[in-house]
């Protein structure tokens, strides 16, 4: 399973556009309030427990899952009852749409609300980080709208970002796409991308360019992660999803530390190549710490051609380092860069 950044695939786009604007049928007295309670994952039931004999079981509600739901505050809520706020829309055709007069979404993960609730939760508070950054204030915003999430409407076991119509898609089958916060997340980053370059990558979707917004991807669903509910093992992406997929321990759909480099360790295949770039630039965290690597990774994509190849986007990324930090800042970015082959000691 991949993760997808782009659709390319015309059937899969006529049924989007014919789900499109589907939602609550019937009208039902709202909450009127901005604050709820929720059900969630954090991030996923393999990495809070660091049990990896977990399986699916067809979406069953065991007691070794058990202990893995914690209940979280829900934000930006706009009072009608829905997971609808300032930040995230979630819809669903293949369930009923999670509401509560109450602001109460106790939901379990046989329930088809529990991904619902996984979504808003998980999407508001990327957007809350982005903003903390100054992205929208005294920088330019991020994506800074309210996003559109549809939940397993896509009825493989994949998940996708469309630009054209402004939505994340989230797929079923094994462990349904969003009980895992690395794949809600991932889906946001290109949704991020999307809305700085509108779209990222767009007609040149392969090789360092492909790379680029997949690494960009996997990244931002580690660094999130690693600020909401931190794990032994941060670098792990998917490890919840992938159990379905994956025979091998850790599961893992893809890893943010692999030691590789460019241009000799290229396949052509984006989700692979992108390993490259999460991997530069989480040595930037590492070195300088999450306000300052994700400020400088942020405010440097903007500049991105949407052609850009991974040595122009290191370079414009050491150049964004040097403006807003100096060249301390700057010379953290160049080594994590250099390290992966992409600019020259």
């Amino acid at each position: 399973m991949n993760f997808t950044c782009r659709m390319m695939m015309v059937q899969v786009v006529l049924v989007a556009v014919a789900s499109l604007g589907a939602g609550p049928a019937v009208a039902k007295p709202g909450t009127g309030a901005v604050n709820g309670v929720g059900r969630v994952f954090l991030p996923n039931p393999v990495a809070f427990l660091q049990d990896q004999t977990l399986t699916d079981q067809k979406d069953a509600d065991y007691a070794a899952l058990l202990p893995a739901y914690q209940t979280v505050v829900l934000t930006n809520l706009d009072g009608s009852g829905y997971l609808r706020g300032d930040w995230a829309v979630v819809t669903s055709n293949t369930g009923t749409p999670a509401y509560s007069k109450t602001g109460s979404f106790l939901y379990n993960r046989h329930d088809d609300q529990f991904e619902q609730v996984m979504a808003y939760f998980w999407v508001t508070q990327a957007q809350k980080y982005i903003q903390s950054l100054g992205f929208g204030t005294t920088r330019p915003p991020i994506n800074m709208e309210a996003q559109d999430i549809r939940i397993n409407q896509w009825g493989v076991d994949n998940s996708y970002s469309w630009e054209k119509h402004d939505v994340m898609r989230f797929g079923k089958g094994g462990v349904d796409d969003a009980e895992d916060a690395d794949v809600i997340l991932h889906e946001y980053g290109h949704s991020m991308m999307d809305s700085q370059a509108n779209p990222f990558g767009s007609f040149v979707y392969a090789g360092d360019t492909g790379g680029i917004c997949e690494g960009f991807a996997d990244y931002w669903a580690v660094t999130m992660t690693s600020l909401v509910a931190p794990t032994p093992d941060p670098a792990c992406i998917g490890d919840w999803d992938s159990v379905s997929y994956t025979t091998s321990t850790p599961h893992c759909l893809r890893r943010i530390d692999r030691n590789l480099h460019y241009p000799e360790d290229l396949t052509g295949l984006v989700h692979r190549d992108g390993m490259l770039w999460s991997r530069a630039l989480w040595d930037i965290r590492s070195g300088l710490g999450n306000v300052a690597a994700d400020t400088i990774i942020l405010q440097s994509m903007f500049d991105f051609p949407s052609d850009v190849s991974m040595p122009a986007a290191a370079e414009i990324t050491v150049e964004t380092a040097m403006a807003l930090y100096g060249p301390d800042a700057a010379a953290v970015v160049f080594d994590a860069f250099a390290a992966r082959g992409m600019l020259v000691p």
